[in-house]
């Protein structure tokens, strides 16, 4: 009589006793945390960088012998409600209250303007098709090479035509639209904006101003929050051409009004400071409020899924 042997165990078996080998996992969709050294970094890149808003606070709060001596004080002093006091008052002629209004005049005007006008063009130029559209936009770019201050004169002359001399009209006109600007959405629109997109709205029977509003408008809101932002501070923080046209106004902006402040027979640094710090605090406060959006609006595109 034969006797056969066993039959083998199954590999399945074999696979469930043995023990499981543990697989690395993949890195994509795990959150990467910052050493010891990175928040070092962090931190002294951020000392770095509140360091001079923190010297403009102590300045301000010190007086005008004590903000130039030698060492220079590290500590705010007790002057800060006095001397923002006297710059509230006297910046400008009528105060630096009126000053801060016509700067978020005209800042808030050229802000708009820009950037409907940027989105507007930078649309035409991206995805529309008409007879000399390279040669336009190549002269729109070559407008970029062109110092600004060249053209101060002949734009002085034109203000000054146009009876806008100390007015705040000629800061807004001449700055509705720039090259920057139009070049900057052109190229967003370009790879954000789908063509079919636009075809279907076309066959859906939208028309042009339907295709902007609903269409393009959506998809480019991170752009024109970058390009806002950018305009609003630019705009805020020009001094050459406001203390151009608008001299002898009685009603400058925050840039001229604190150009006022350092005439006489000896400048007080200490008012000065007073008066750079009430005219960056309207700047942080847009910062803090729209930071996330500008934020948002940088990193859009930057990680594809």
């Amino acid at each position: 009589m034969t006797t056969t042997a066993p039959a083998p165990a199954p590999a399945a078996t074999t696979a469930a006793t043995s023990p499981r080998r543990h697989r690395p996992r993949s890195r994509a969709g795990r959150q990467q945390h910052a050493g010891p050294l990175a928040h070092l970094v962090l931190v002294l890149v951020a000392l770095a960088s509140l360091f001079p808003l923190y010297w403009t606070l102590v300045a301000a709060s010190t007086d005008a012998h004590r903000v130039v001596s030698t060492p220079p004080p590290l500590l705010p002093g007790g002057n800060l409600f006095k001397n923002l006091s006297y710059v509230w008052q006297n910046a400008g002629g009528r105060g630096m209250g009126v000053a801060l209004l016509n700067s978020t005049l005209v800042a808030g005007s050229v802000t708009l303007g820009t950037v409907a006008f940027s989105v507007l063009a930078g649309f035409a130029f991206a995805k529309l098709r008409f007879r000399g559209r390279g040669v336009l936009l190549g002269l729109v770019v070559a407008t970029l090479a062109v110092p600004a201050q060249l053209s101060v004169v002949p734009l002085f002359i034109l203000m000054r035509s146009l009876g806008l001399g100390n007015h705040l009209g000629a800061l807004i006109l001449p700055t509705l639209v720039t090259a920057f600007g139009v070049f900057f959405m052109r190229q967003f629109l370009l790879q954000a904006l789908p063509t079919e997109l636009l075809e279907a709205a076309r066959m859906d029977g939208a028309n042009s101003l339907r295709v902007v509003l609903h269409v393009v408008l959506p998809i480019a809101r991170p752009a024109m929050a970058v390009l806002g932002m950018l305009t609003f501070v630019q705009s805020w923080n020009d001094f050459l051409w406001p203390i151009i046209v608008m001299n002898g106004s009685t009603d400058p902006t925050v840039q001229v009004a604190l150009a006022g402040l350092g005439t006489g027979w000896s400048t007080d640094w200490s008012v000065i400071m007073a008066g750079a710090l009430i005219g960056t605090l309207p700047l942080l406060l847009v910062f803090v409020l729209f930071g996330k959006h500008i934020v948002g609006g940088i990193t859009q595109g930057a990680v594809k899924g």
